[in-house]
């Protein structure tokens, strides 16, 4: 944005006279006119109301409504629910969260521009979102692991910048709606074990800081996101929404962010209450602004602390010129989205409610949660056909709302479909027993079970967490299945006719303790089903039956599943030492990138079309990948790197590229051609990125090489050399 002037200049005698709503202006020219008409009393109601912003009557500026939920669907409104984002990384596709995020983008905003029509501004009636959530999954305790795309830097930024894109639409004037990557940043739990959120203290190297946390929030920023949210936590100190260095040196000056910056809900008065940085709202609405905060998102809605921001100009702690320059980008923001332009102008202006839970959307819902389920276990059982009689037990089996997942959209009943559900579709006869009230399963009723597992053909455990477990707000405080899931898991096993399979279902979003399910012969097959929301059944149904194109199981886990809890490092420990597949010690039960298929893959003729790269240059080349199996199926395909000889603590090994793509049964194969970016080849290295000279290897297949635990396909290996080396400064 331009300069600001610190004068009101008046106004016009009617708002179209006004050149902020001249659409022959530039955008810059129209937001300075528009900032520039405000008085500071009214930008201060501006930068402090993040939930619903007041209307400006006398220059004819409608409220604006800035707290819609977007994650994976319109939330808290009735609209197509998509599987948790937890579920959606396992696909590993990086086509399917395109397509959710545009559908998501397409049904806000259909039901911003009736809510508009309608005058209704309250709480999820904007076309502004807070998503996609991109911390790392550093934890498998933490409770919003959930909301997130797993503990991979590299995929949770490919994941991100095709949200946001897709979100945001490609209109080369109007947006549809408005992205926004959260949570800014080194936030990756506790919530409230051991230690609350809203005071935490994130201690975290420049390294782990540059390597883990910052790389998919400057995928997310190039990618064109128009807010990033800051974070409750502090970091090395200093809170993230007061933290100069993260908000204006990094985000602004490095990545060259031009969009606004939102606080958290309550992060901005926790800097006074639980931070105890600051002891007063003057001084912190200062640090917050001249740190690079644009907008308050308070949990004291008559009294945020932006409310004393006039004071603090007045006390001459802020500049007029500073606040006009931080109010700037909430206005573009709504100019981009076509408010201040004549509806016919704007192409997403004709999307309405009638454009929410379309054919199209529904059938991708679907979707989306057969291409989530990662299939871990299967002695051959599996795929089943239909059967006579079946036992379903456990809590998961029949709580459609613990499906969902926190965050979600609430769709019509009609539309959802719950594990029960599919597996009853798949028998003459199903004998039923959640054995527990609820997924925390304090109380468990141990004969009815057994009476579901008597005399049946297959039986099916389904367990897991839901939000009664993990959620925000919500940790746990170890890997364990919750209550007594695990003694009603142990009954079937125990009680089980010999000859009848097992199978164990769980939904869940970070890792359970099922070690010993996964060693028990007798459980024939296990899958992890996430939080698949409203398709659940119907996906399971599919996947276990595989009866139409697409249902063989391709999805992988987008996080190391531990063996045991003890393999974790303290949740409030930020080194990166012994966390993700990256720095993991010791052999997980389940690696990253883990999953198995009704089909078998095989990998030939890797070829680099360079093995002497020169720095800076990206590795390209091919290979085949042949379906040996009897059945087409979906292949995840992964690259990754390592460094022989670093001059750093780097990765253990490193995703550098992936895809999803469906290969048909051929004694040919498919070629796939490669491209891996040279900047994931950079390692941060004495406070800059470098490509620096040396040997890596490039490893090649459907999982991580070298696992204990592994699909029964091949891996491929080849070597390379960076020569020379390059900087790449500081991002």
């Amino acid at each position: 944005m331009g300069k600001f002037s610190t004068k009101n200049e008046g106004v016009s005698s009617t708002s179209e006279d006004y050149p902020f709503r001249n659409v022959s202006l530039p955008w810059e020219d129209r937001v300075n006119d528009l900032v520039n008409r405000l008085t500071l009393e009214e930008i201060q109601v501006q930068m402090s109301t993040g939930w619903s912003m007041n209307g400006i009557s006398r220059l004819d500026i409608k409220p604006y409504q800035w707290d819609t939920e977007c994650l994976r669907g319109d939330v808290d409104n009735n609209a197509t629910s998509f599987p948790q984002s937890i579920g959606l990384a396992a696909a590993f596709s990086p086509d399917l969260i395109f397509r959710v995020a545009q559908t998501t983008g397409i049904e806000v905003r259909g039901r911003h521009n009736d809510f508009v029509k309608q005058n209704n501004y309250s709480s999820h009636t904007g076309a502004s979102c807070f998503a996609p959530v991109i911390n790392i999954m550093r934890d498998s305790r933490w409770g919003r692991n959930q909301e997130t795309y797993g503990e991979d830097p590299y995929l949770s930024g490919v994941y991100a910048a095709n949200f946001i894109q897709a979100l945001q639409g490609n209109d080369t004037r109007y947006v549809r709606a408005s992205g926004g990557c959260k949570h800014f940043d080194a936030h990756g739990g506790p919530e409230n074990i051991p230690v609350s959120r809203g005071s935490f203290n994130a201690e975290v190297s420049e390294e782990d800081w540059r390597m883990t946390h910052l790389p998919a929030f400057r995928m997310c920023v190039q990618a064109g996101t128009y807010n990033l949210m800051c974070s409750y936590n502090r970091i090395n100190g200093i809170p993230a929404c007061a933290n100069e260095k993260l908000l204006t040196e990094i985000l602004r000056k490095e990545w060259g962010f031009k969009g606004y910056v939102i606080s958290d809900a309550y992060a901005i008065e926790n800097i006074i209450t639980a931070h105890k940085y600051i002891n007063n709202s003057v001084d912190t609405v200062a640090a917050c602004v001249n740190a690079g905060c644009n907008l308050e998102l308070s949990g004291r809605k008559t009294t945020p602390v932006f409310l004393s921001l006039v004071d603090a100009v007045n006390q001459k702690k802020l500049t007029e010129a500073k606040v006009r320059e931080m109010v700037a980008p909430l206005f573009l923001t709504r100019m981009r989205l076509g408010e201040f332009d004549p509806p016919e102008m704007n192409p997403y202006s004709k999307l309405s409610s009638a454009d929410v839970e379309t054919p199209e959307h529904l059938a991708l819902a679907l979707e989306s949660a057969m291409k989530s389920y990662v299939l871990l276990k299967n002695n051959g059982v599996l795929p089943l056909q239909k059967s006579g009689t079946i036992g379903v037990v456990g809590p998961m089996a029949n709580d459609s709302n613990q499906l969902f997942g926190d965050y979600s959209a609430h769709p019509p009943q009609k539309y959802i479909t719950s594990p029960l559900d599919g597996l009853s579709a798949m028998a003459s006869k199903t004998q039923f027993a959640s054995g527990c009230d609820d997924t925390v399963c304090e109380m468990y009723n141990s004969s009815d079970v057994l009476r579901a597992i008597s005399g049946t053909e297959i039986n099916f455990v389904v367990l897991g967490t839901g939000q009664n477990v993990e959620k925000e707000g919500r940790d746990r405080p170890d890997t364990e299945l919750p209550g007594q899931q695990k003694t009603l898991l142990l009954d079937v096993i125990n009680n089980n006719p010999t000859k009848t399979p097992i199978i164990l279902l769980v939904f869940s979003a970070g890792p359970v303790n099922i070690s010993f399910a996964d060693q028990d012969p007798r459980v024939s097959a296990i899958m992890q089903g996430f939080l698949p929301a409203q398709a659940a059944g119907d996906a399971l149904r599919h996947v276990l039956l595989n009866d139409v194109k697409g249902a063989v199981p391709a999805g992988r886990l987008p996080y190391t599943w531990p063996m045991f809890a003890s393999q974790l490092p303290p949740m409030v420990n930020y080194s990166m030492q012994g966390r993700t597949y990256r720095y993991f010690e010791g052999d997980p039960l389940y690696p990253f990138g883990y999953g198995l298929s009704y089909t078998k893959f095989d990998y030939t003729e890797l070829d680099i079309d360079n093995a002497a790269v020169k720095a800076g240059d990206p590795v390209t080349g091919y290979f085949f990948v042949r379906n040996t199996g009897t059945m087409e199926a979906d292949e995840v395909i992964q690259i990754y790197i390592r460094w022989q000889d670093p001059p750093i603590n780097a990765p253990t090994l490193q995703l550098a590229w992936f895809n999803r793509i469906t290969i048909p049964v051929s004694e040919k194969g498919v070629k796939v051609n490669f491209e891996i970016d040279a900047k994931t080849m950079a390692l941060w290295y004495k406070d800059s990125w470098r490509i620096l000279p040396g040997r890596l290897e490039m490893f090649l297949g459907g999982q991580q090489p070298h696992q204990k635990r592994a699909a029964p396909s091949n891996t491929l290996v080849a070597p390379f050399i960076i020569h020379g080396s390059k900087y790449l400064g500081r991002y």
